[in-house]
């Protein structure tokens, strides 16, 4: 069991085994020698220290307000006009993924051909990103894995 007891000198509040009673310390704040005192059963600890520390003994009352109205706005936002969107403002974000393999028609490459002409025809205005993706999938006939890649493209339409 531990028991708390205060340095003579500096006050420090210390902490020791029931069983160090009688035996000499140096406090470890001040240095000072110090007699452990005989356990007192107000200073008896089971367990839980802060629980028993001088900052715990401290009552405190904390009340919460209690408002019957609404809160009160205390900064003001500046009123934002609306306007009417724009022709370019009513399009809708649209993404698309155009896959490699998805390009290759009778032995033939054609996705920088396909994908510049997906690009052309969203116009250049109306692209928000461009990402190439790498990508694992199993191949049919094969029942290998093949790593492939494709470009996202999220724009406006």
């Amino acid at each position: 069991m531990e028991m708390t007891f205060h340095c003579p000198n500096c006050h420090q509040e210390l902490l020791a085994d029931a069983a160090a009673a009688g035996q000499t310390i140096q406090c470890p704040t001040c240095n000072h020698e110090i007699k452990v005192p005989q356990p007192e059963a107000t200073a008896l600890h089971t367990g839980n220290v802060i629980a028993s520390s001088a900052a715990a003994k401290i009552e405190r009352h904390f009340s919460v307000p209690v408002h019957d109205r609404p809160a009160e706005v205390l900064i003001e936002k500046p009123k934002v006009e609306e306007k009417e969107p724009a022709p370019d403002e009513l399009k809708k974000i649209r993404f698309r993924v155009i896959r490699h393999t998805d390009c290759i028609e009778v032995g033939h490459d054609r996705y920088e051909e396909m994908v510049a002409a997906f690009l052309n025809k969203i116009g250049e205005a109306n692209i928000i990103s461009i990402t190439p993706i790498n990508y694992t999938h199993i191949d049919i006939a094969t029942q290998k894995i093949l790593t492939d890649y494709a470009i996202q493209v999220i724009y406006r339409a």
